[in-house]
């Protein structure tokens, strides 16, 4: 079982394909592991045991007779609790939708296991998915694997810790303004948000569909491309030969760098350097886009996700986790005619930041400016928990305000990561860069 926990995805399916390891097997320690864990309860809603040893069962059979559907065929995964999955319960960390039974997989649910991924159960989130810091009083606040005391980074928090705490081999979440990046890089992991609109969202519990994007927590770059070509339906980038040297890396200056730690920065300038001695060049610059949509934030953010949650919060607000209920209500602030506007000015401003960055490979800035906060404060503060929320969330927003594909890496800090981003619907170049950076940082 040991051994099981320090594969990655791409190892763990190498091995099925030569007979080393039968996926029955392997779904059965994951199983018994995250039964048996002490943080089980904070970091699976619930287990599909049946179906994951039936689809681990037909994953075998394919692999005795030589007929597999790809590398990670065979491969168990653990799923955001957004994803609906028919016939167990999908409720989006929310009393809002308690005992809510969807009739059908979501399409990447079935994507997935059309390509022989195994789901092994559900993971806590934050309530329906609106912070950056998993603490979900309502169901269960998820630990940081390398603070236990400290929240691990939101809203994918149970994604992240079913990888981090050796529980899943890889985790699918979902990302609207940081959700796979921050818990990726508190948990150091590798994770990806994929451009909006480039993978189905059918059957995922929304919060704001003009920026709600999915993709993988896993372990390494190789890990996130295969699990991105199964997620995309496309076949998996070539990793093969991927290289820093030559390449063109801009270090977003403006906004990223205000009110940093000490800890992530330190963790972002070592990687800076890294880059440079692999062959890469690193020029800095402000990217004036970036602070101008980030005062878009509030009406865009908070007035899709209040229009789209308004009657089910209204209708039993007493079940809601305040802090949560407060942020969507702030949505309620705003006018149709501001909501137009301010997405208008947003498709300029994106024009603008792509010509500004047409230069360079990939822009980088540190994952996020903070360490993961401790999760008993974040209950009794007020003023904490909303100021470590907006840090939380305000570099990997750049991303989705911007339209992007982003890649967070392990910068080998503790719970700091290191962002690359490329422009829209570039995801095969950004995971070759995320390979040759991942290189370059181990």
């Amino acid at each position: 079982m040991v051994e099981y926990t320090e594969m990655s995805m791409s190892d763990l399916g190498r091995a099925i394909g030569t007979g080393d390891v039968d996926p029955r097997d392997l779904t059965a320690a994951f199983l018994d592991m995250a039964k048996a864990h002490p943080f089980a309860d904070r970091i699976y809603a619930r287990m599909m045991e049946d179906r994951a040893m039936a689809e681990a069962e037909a994953a075998y059979g394919r692999a005795r007779d030589g007929v597999r559907r790809g590398l990670l065929d065979g491969v168990p995964v653990s799923w955001k609790d957004l994803f609906d999955t028919a016939g167990v319960a999908t409720e989006a960390g929310s009393a809002l939708l308690k005992d809510r039974v969807p009739l059908r997989d979501a399409e990447v649910l079935r994507r997935a296991s059309n390509a022989g991924l195994v789901a092994l159960g559900k993971t806590h989130m934050s309530e329906l998915a609106f912070s950056g810091l998993g603490l979900n009083p309502v169901t269960a606040t998820t630990p940081c694997v390398n603070d236990h005391a400290a929240v691990s980074g939101g809203s994918s928090s149970g994604a992240a810790g079913s990888v981090a705490f050796g529980l899943a081999p890889g985790a699918i979440g979902s990302d609207t303004g940081g959700s796979v990046r921050i818990p990726s890089a508190w948990n150091d992991l590798v994770g990806l948000k994929t451009t909006a609109g480039r993978i189905p969202l059918d059957g995922v519990v929304p919060l704001a569909a003009a920026f709600d994007t999915i993709g993988p927590l896993v372990k390494t770059a190789e890990d996130a491309a295969e699990v991105f070509a199964i997620l995309d339906g496309s076949p998996a980038p070539d990793m093969k030969g991927a290289t820093l040297k030559g390449k063109r890396l801009l270090v977003l200056e403006n906004v990223v760098f205000d009110d940093i730690r000490d800890a992530p920065l330190d963790a972002f300038e070592v990687s800076v350097q890294k880059f440079r001695e692999a062959g890469a060049e690193v020029t800095r610059a402000e990217v004036s886009a970036v602070t101008e949509a980030m005062d878009l934030s509030g009406i865009l953010f908070t007035t899709e996700a209040y229009a789209e949650w308004r009657t089910y919060i209204e209708a039993n607000p007493d079940v809601m986790y305040p802090r949560i209920l407060e942020r969507f209500r702030s949505g309620g602030a705003f006018n149709g005619a501001d909501f137009v506007a301010g997405w208008k000015k947003l498709a300029h401003l994106r024009g603008a930041y792509l010509k500004a960055t047409a230069g360079y490979d990939a822009v980088i800035l540190p994952t996020a400016p903070i360490l993961p906060p401790d999760a008993e404060r974040l209950m009794t503060d007020a003023e904490y928990y909303v100021t470590e929320n907006l840090l939380a969330l305000r570099n990997t927003r750049v991303g989705n305000l911007m339209g992007l594909t982003a890649l967070t890496l392990p910068t080998g800090v503790p719970s700091c990561g290191v962002i690359l981003q490329t422009p829209p619907m570039s995801e095969a170049r950004l995971l070759r860069l995320g390979k040759a950076a991942e290189t370059a940082l181990t």
